[in-house]
């Protein structure tokens, strides 16, 4: 099986802006990609591919005046990631190495040090490791209700704690922060994936949050907002919140004018016909009878 992903995204600018991108592969999914066009810029202007402190492919390039716009578009195979159970033990802080000290602190949506008290009465009796992971994502997933209508840009996980609502981000940032609590590193990841064909989801496609955990054997895949899914995931950029890897960062202002993302599951192998799922961008208002419904019923189950 395979899995077609990619993204239309348009800006306008008052005036030439640098601008930084984190949209590219991780660089652990390379190796997976069969085909890629892109990223392709209108109008053509120059970029640069670099790594930043943490290992992420970015995009340097100037946006010229106007409208701007990058698109890209891949194939690659869908691999799922081995988790065996039996290597979920947790590590001891002087036993960590030292590039995963940065995931065991505080960051800026991760407010570790007002957590403290509360992770540890919650969890402190479930035994650690996976087993304890797993308990926070399920008290996130039960803590939090998710609706596009509750995103905002600058919700810290203290924040959605307390409101209760939030999007993907918030779960990830929410269950990073009760991990870093406890002493285990855990890094935000921002992704591509692709929906279950059991389970698809009513809203437009979108970019996906969830974190990673430092256990015995390594890094390991979680996701307090869709458990469900043990495949389909193409990470893009790895850091300790959503600050350190913003998908465009552009130093002035500009506007967003074009935000569309596909990731759908593919039975060939090659980029044949033209994607179908962008027809909807999350930056204009959109309506759906299933989301519509989904949340109607959401709210009767409260």
């Amino acid at each position: 099986m395979y899995i077609r992903f990619g993204y239309e995204i348009g800006i306008e600018c008052p005036q030439p802006t640098p601008m930084m991108t984190y949209l590219s592969p991780a660089a652990d999914t390379r190796g997976r990609i069969l085909q890629e066009k892109g990223p392709v810029s209108t109008p053509v202007v120059a970029m640069e591919e670099t790594s930043d402190v943490f290992g992420n492919t970015c995009l340097r390039l100037v946006a010229p005046k106007g409208a701007f716009s990058l698109v890209y578009d891949a194939l690659v195979r869908d691999e799922a990631p081995a988790m065996p159970r039996a290597h979920g033990a947790a590590v001891s802080v002087e036993a960590l190495p030292m590039g995963c000290m940065p995931f065991v602190t505080a960051s800026r949506y991760c407010e570790t040090d007002r957590f403290g008290t509360l992770a540890w009465k919650l969890f402190g009796d479930v035994p650690a490791g996976r087993a304890r992971v797993e308990a926070i994502c399920d008290y996130v997933r039960e803590r939090l209700v998710f609706s596009y209508g509750y995103s905002t840009g600058l919700r810290t996980a203290m924040e959605a704690h307390v409101d209760r609502v939030g999007v993907c981000r918030d779960y990830a940032h929410l269950a990073v922060t009760l991990c870093r609590a406890m002493n285990m590193p855990a890094r935000y990841v921002n992704g591509f994936v692709a929906d279950t064909a059991a389970d698809p989801q009513p809203a437009p496609m979108d970019f996906h949050a969830w974190f990673e955990v430092y256990l015995a054997s390594g890094w390991h895949t979680f996701d307090a907002f869709r458990p469900d899914i043990a495949t389909g995931r193409i990470a893009v950029a790895r850091g300790r919140d959503a600050a350190d890897i913003p998908l465009i960062q552009t130093f002035g202002s500009h506007e967003l004018t074009t935000f569309k993302i596909w990731t759908r599951r593919e039975s060939e192998g090659r980029l044949g016909r033209p994607h179908e799922d962008a027809d909807v961008s999350l930056v204009s208002p959109w309506f759906s009878t299933r989301w519509a419904r989904h949340l109607h019923e959401r709210e009767r189950g409260r």
